[in-house]
């Protein structure tokens, strides 16, 4: 895991990668700016429980490609989970928690994922965890209103105004941030490659 020190606010955006693109870069920079962030971890998984592995690149080659295209020195490129044996996001939080005392983490997250993150294990444990902010992707912005997730934790939601403050609150607590949006995805681009 990266160095971080007590009292830093840190963001945790993990993913596949697969492949990195500068839609991640902008949910990671719109992260960083609107929560004041000190650190972004960029989370490289071995693989979502959730998705095909038969097209996921070498981890080693995804966390070349994030290194190469993350380029702010506030984002730190890790894939520590590998070494714990398992990519459930549950669990990795607790570990992050459990070693990192005094540190006021996030978990970061596009708005694509929060329709289907009810599908997540443990998910309702993973909004405990943590603070959360959805951050706004194409196609995805009323999915604050309508996901599973946010129904169920609509009064832990906080205005998109309070977000500087969400490193600092209990959880479960969350906000969607809208702003600058990328159409690209990693399924396009795999797709575009291949074809």
């Amino acid at each position: 895991m990266p160095h971080v020190e007590s009292g830093m606010a840190v963001g945790l955006f993990g993913g596949s990668f697969n492949p990195p693109h500068d839609g991640h870069v902008l949910v990671a920079e719109t992260a960083l700016r609107k929560l004041g962030l000190d650190q972004l971890w960029w989370m490289v998984t071995p693989g979502n429980p959730l998705k095909d592995r038969n097209n996921l690149a070498p981890l080693a080659e995804r966390i070349a490609m994030s290194e190469k295209i993350a380029g702010n020195p506030r984002i730190k490129v890790t894939a520590f989970e590998q070494a714990l044996g398992q990519s459930y996001t549950a669990r990795t939080l607790g570990f992050v928690r459990a070693r990192n005392r005094g540190v006021r983490f996030v978990w970061v997250m596009g708005a694509d994922n929060l329709r289907s993150f009810h599908r997540w294990q443990d998910w309702r444990r993973i909004v405990g965890t943590f603070p959360i902010a959805v951050i706004d992707r194409p196609g995805s912005t009323l999915a604050y209103l309508s996901s599973r997730m946010a129904r169920t934790f609509s009064r832990a939601r906080i205005d998109e105004d309070d977000a500087p403050t969400l490193a600092s609150r209990r959880a479960p607590a969350w906000t969607f941030i809208h702003g600058p949006r990328s159409s690209l995805s990693s399924t396009a681009l795999r797709s575009a490659n291949s074809g």
